[in-house]
């Protein structure tokens, strides 16, 4: 038993290590998508976030303004997404391909003019995302070390459900979120009625950008302490399956990012312990779960009827 909720702590306590980074992605996923703009450059925001919050935390030693100007380097990115889409009228597939090429080759050229390698130097804890309730929990009975697992963790973990629920209140709540909906919808319509089409999903594509950056941020300055070249390897693409999974909905995408952390967390827990099982077979866990969770609910989610279609003002 002692070793069971030994097991299950380490469990939640990684399910909450890697799930901010997926929901403050998803959470940006799903301002793109249901204003009506498809958005898979989650992935090379998250890059360029992940490199910029681990740089500046570095050199100001303060973890907040480096959180911030991940999520800033990723509304620059989401910027020349939202020029090429919604002003241009470009594919955005193509568009989101080579944002995903360009930004993370922008994060390794930015990083070998700097540190002379495609690595960032390590964080010191004092320049890392701070953790909350660390020293209330004392270790040592079953109990006390399994709320130690749950509850002393990094403070985005707190910060970004907190985040969900104000990207819910603004979904359903405000005005805002209505015209959003209505300009994945039915984006003539909301026209005639003198709704800004352009500039409603312009400002939602730059949102996204902003909380995918922030994402990658959570990345370098919690999860781990340092930008490699491969800190994200993937989690973009698993964001975006999760809103999928979500159906386009601020908490079904939480829902779904849980699972996801929750399976890291599995992989954590099934690596540490002696079964004879390929480390490679486990790192695989969280990516089968999505291409599960794709081939088994990509066709039931209800996706906004003008998704991907560039919409273009007309005299």
């Amino acid at each position: 038993m002692d070793v069971l909720i030994n097991n299950l702590g380490i469990i939640i306590y990684a399910s909450l290590l890697y799930t901010p980074p997926l929901l403050f992605a998803a959470m940006g996923s799903c301002f793109s998508e249901v204003s009506g703009v498809v958005n898979i450059g989650i992935e090379g925001m998250m890059t360029i976030g992940a490199f910029t919050g681990a740089t500046v935390g570095y050199y100001t030693a303060n973890p907040w303004f480096g959180f911030l100007c991940g999520g800033l380097a990723g509304a620059l990115f989401g910027v020349l997404h939202a020029i090429a889409c919604v002003n241009l009228g470009a594919d955005q597939t193509i568009s989101g391909t080579a944002i995903n090429f360009l930004a993370p080759g922008v994060a390794v050229m930015m990083a070998k003019a700097i540190f002379n390698s495609s690595d960032t130097v390590p964080l010191d804890p004092s320049s890392k995302i701070p953790l909350l309730f660390n020293g209330v929990f004392s270790s040592g009975s079953v109990v006390s070390n399994f709320l130690k697992n749950v509850f002393s963790t990094y403070a985005t973990t707190y910060l970004v459900f907190i985040c969900v629920i104000v990207v819910w209140f603004i979904f359903y709540k405000t005005r805002f979120g209505l015209r959003m909906r209505a300009c994945g919808e039915h984006p003539r319509a909301c026209d005639t009625l003198g709704i800004n089409v352009i500039r409603t999903r312009f400002v939602c594509v730059c949102i996204s950008g902003f909380l995918a950056g922030l994402g990658g941020a959570c990345v370098t300055m919690a999860t781990t302490n340092q930008f490699r070249p491969i800190s994200i390897v993937g989690q973009g693409f698993i964001a975006i399956a999760a809103v999928i999974f979500g159906k386009f909905r601020p908490q079904g995408a939480m829902i779904a990012c849980l699972l996801f952390g929750m399976c890291s967390g599995l992989r954590i827990v099934i690596g540490t312990s002696n079964a004879a099982i390929s480390a490679q077979l486990i790192s695989m866990i969280p990516y089968v779960v999505t291409v599960i969770v794709l081939i088994l609910f990509v066709g039931k989610s209800h996706t906004p009827a003008a998704n991907g279609k560039p919409y273009m003002k007309t005299k």
